[in-house]
């Protein structure tokens, strides 16, 4: 009798939780969207900021090498005001516009593979098309229903 009722109150267990947890998983996909999606956000947020952060550790080395070195500034200016070098004695490389497009196309594929991580899951999409839904509600509520018509102790009879 004991052995019973072990067995009974494990099938139980097994009905009620999976019925459970598909009825959650019915209810509850479009929070679990939401929150991958958020999840999506902030990662990208958090590498923006470290983006800007590097950017602004940069500029500060810039800005220590213009204050002790003068000359960085004569050097520097032609090149970014868009003018040409006055140095005879300096050899200034010429990008060309295929290169840069090339450097730019490599810096915004390594972000995009970063961005890439927090997708949503396969199986999250796939739960979240109306039909499957409600297969999954009527499923879950229905092993709940059978967990509990079927596997709980009933009212003992007197021998």
């Amino acid at each position: 009798m004991q052995r019973h009722s072990i067995l009974r109150f494990l099938v139980f267990v097994v009905f009620f939780s999976s019925g459970a947890a598909a009825l959650g998983g019915a209810v509850l996909c479009d929070d679990f969207i939401q929150y991958c999606r958020n999840k999506q956000l902030i990662k990208q947020a958090e590498l923006a900021v470290h983006r800007l952060e590097s950017l602004n550790a940069d500029y500060d080395v810039l800005l220590e090498q213009l204050e002790s070195n003068p000359d960085l500034l004569k050097r520097i200016a032609p090149v970014a005001l868009g003018g040409e070098p006055n140095d005879p004695n300096t050899v200034y490389p010429k990008a060309r516009a295929k290169e840069l497009a090339l450097a730019r196309k490599a810096v915004l594929d390594q972000t995009d593979e970063d961005s890439a991580e927090a997708t949503i899951p396969t199986w999250l999409q796939r739960c979240s098309d109306p039909a499957k839904r409600i297969i999954l509600f009527i499923s879950g509520a229905s092993l709940i229903l059978i967990s509990m018509v079927c596997f709980t102790s009933g009212e003992r009879e007197p021998d």
